[in-house]
C-alpha cells in the first residue's frame, strides 16, 4: 500500500461562501473510503475540489496526488494523472456516441491511439458485465438514457479508463435494487490493490457488496468522525444528529 491522495487542511469556497473548513484526508492504494453526511455538508464539494472543478476555489490547504501537488492543476491534467469522477446527475452530450466519447477519452489519457477492433471488443465485454445493452454504444452519451442507464454509463467509463482514483458522487442515488447491485459489482470488479475508490453516498445500499476500509462523517464542512465499516450501521441507527455536536 502506498499513499495515493493526501488532502491537507483544505478550505474551499463557492461564490465566496466557504463550504469546506479544513479537511484532512489520506487515501492509500487498495483502499475504499466512504464519505457520508447531511445535505449541504460539503461532500460533493470535496470531490469537485479534488477533481479541480474551477467553480470551487481552494482558499487554503493543498491536494497531493501520487506524490505531486496538484492544487493548481487543471481538470484535464488531473484526469491524465489518473483521477476519475462520476456525477450525481450525468449530463447528456448530443452528437457524440458513447463509444466515441470513451475511446477519445482513453486515447487522450493514455496518449495511445486505441485500435478500433480491440476497443470495440473491450467495450462490449464491459457493457455485458454491467448488463448494459451493447446497442447503447452507438447512442449519444446519456441522450434519452434513464437514471440507471446514466449511472451504468459512468461505471462503464471508469472501467475502461481504469483510473488510479475513482470518486463516485452518489452513484447509487435514484437506482432500483437491481441497478445498485450491478453498479456495486462493477465497482468491485474495478477495485484492486493498485487503485482506490472514494464513494460519496447518503445510503448504505451500495455498501452491501463494497466493504469500505474507512468511513468519514462530514458535517458542516468538517470531517467530525472516521471509523471502519461499522460506522455505517451506527449512522443508520442514530442518524447524524449525534455528530452535529462534534462540529
Amino acid at each position: 500500500m502506498a499513499e495515493l491522495l493526501r488532502v491537507e487542511n483544505l478550505h474551499v469556497a463557492v461564490e465566496e461562501k466557504e463550504i469546506l473548513k479544513g479537511i484532512d484526508l489520506t487515501i492509500n492504494t487498495g483502499e475504499i473510503h466512504v464519505v457520508m453526511g447531511t445535505n449541504g455538508a460539503g461532500k460533493s464539494t470535496l470531490a469537485n475540489a479534488i477533481m479541480g472543478n474551477p467553480a470551487y476555489t481552494v482558499t487554503e490547504g493543498k491536494i497531493v496526488f501520487d506524490g505531486k501537488d496538484i492544487t493548481e492543476d487543471a481538470v484535464n491534467d488531473r484526469a491524465k494523472a489518473g483521477i476519475f469522477m462520476s456525477f450525481q446527475s450525468p449530463i447528456s452530450i448530443p452528437g457524440i456516441t458513447v463509444e466515441n466519447f470513451i475511446r477519445t477519452a482513453k486515447t487522450t489519457i493514455t496518449g495511445e491511439q486505441q485500435r478500433a477492433l480491440a476497443f470495440k471488443k473491450e467495450l462490449k465485454s464491459k457493457m455485458d458485465e454491467l448488463s448494459f445493452d451493447s446497442s447503447y454504444a452507438q447512442r449519444y452519451v446519456n441522450d434519452g438514457f434513464s437514471g440507471g442507464e446514466r449511472k451504468k454509463n459512468e461505471i462503464l467509463q471508469m472501467s475502461i479508463l481504469n483510473p488510479k482514483l475513482a470518486m463516485l458522487d452518489e452513484t447509487d442515488s435514484g437506482l432500483d435494487v437491481d441497478a445498485v447491485r450491478i453498479v456495486s459489482e462493477g465497482v468491485s470488479r474495478f477495485h484492486n490493490e493498485n487503485n482506490a475508490v472514494l464513494i460519496i453516498t447518503h445510503h448504505n445500499s451500495i455498501l452491501q457488496k463494497l466493504k469500505p476500509d474507512f468511513v468519514h462523517i462530514l458535517i458542516n464542512g468538517r470531517i467530525v468522525k472516521t471509523g471502519d465499516a461499522s460506522l455505517v450501521a451506527e449512522i443508520e441507527k442514530q442518524g447524524y444528529d449525534a455528530y452535529k455536536a462534534l462540529v
